[in-house]
């Protein structure tokens, strides 16, 4: 899986995107809200690792997710 922190422009939040191996976007969600149904993709009990990952996340840079 990949994921990606897109800078909001105005009005619109910042958002994470979360990919799998064929770059298909399987979650989409706003970087100061957490993901509900975070089970679904498999990351069930690593909510504490994703959220320091996404708050050390680059913007625009996508990179590999691994917890």
């Amino acid at each position: 899986m990949y994921i990606i922190k897109v800078k909001g422009k105005a009005k619109i939040p910042d958002y994470i995107q979360i990919r799998d191996e064929n770059f298909v976007l399987v979650a989409y969600f706003r970087a100061d809200r957490p993901l509900k149904n975070i089970e679904k993709f498999g990351l069930e009990g690593k909510e504490d690792q994703l959220e320091e990952v996404i708050k050390n996340l680059p913007f625009g840079k996508l990179q590999k997710l691994e917890l």
